[in-house]
């Protein structure tokens, strides 16, 4: 039985220039040029595209769900986020400045 369909290529388009590429199909075809084209055709008529990447997918490599354990992070490094740290509410300001408020506020006799 021959292969009708060809290969299977992803696509991948940018709306605006500076954005990431978003995943929005798969087009089957003979090479990537018809790749190109047949995306143009399925994925750029009806919304805003300026770049087109079509991949074969079988470039691809994926990890497996099995294999979930590689995402697990090995130490605590909380304190490289903000979420890490904690706040006080309120914040007293000891400067230079606080000194002369102080002494303005008090009798100019």
């Amino acid at each position: 039985m021959t292969d009708t369909q060809g290969q299977v290529f992803e696509v991948f388009h940018q709306q605006a220039r500076g954005e990431p590429h978003i995943h929005v199909g798969s087009v089957h075809a003979p090479d990537a040029e018809m790749a190109l084209i047949l995306a143009k055709e399925q994925y750029c008529r009806r919304q805003a595209c300026v770049n087109l990447w079509v991949v074969p997918a079988s470039a691809i490599t994926a990890t497996s769900y099995e294999n979930d354990d590689i995402f697990e992070r090995a130490t605590d490094k909380s304190y490289r986020e903000s979420w890490g740290y904690k706040t006080p509410k309120t914040v007293k300001y000891e400067g230079k400045d606080s000194d002369a408020a102080e002494n303005q506020t008090t009798d100019p006799s």
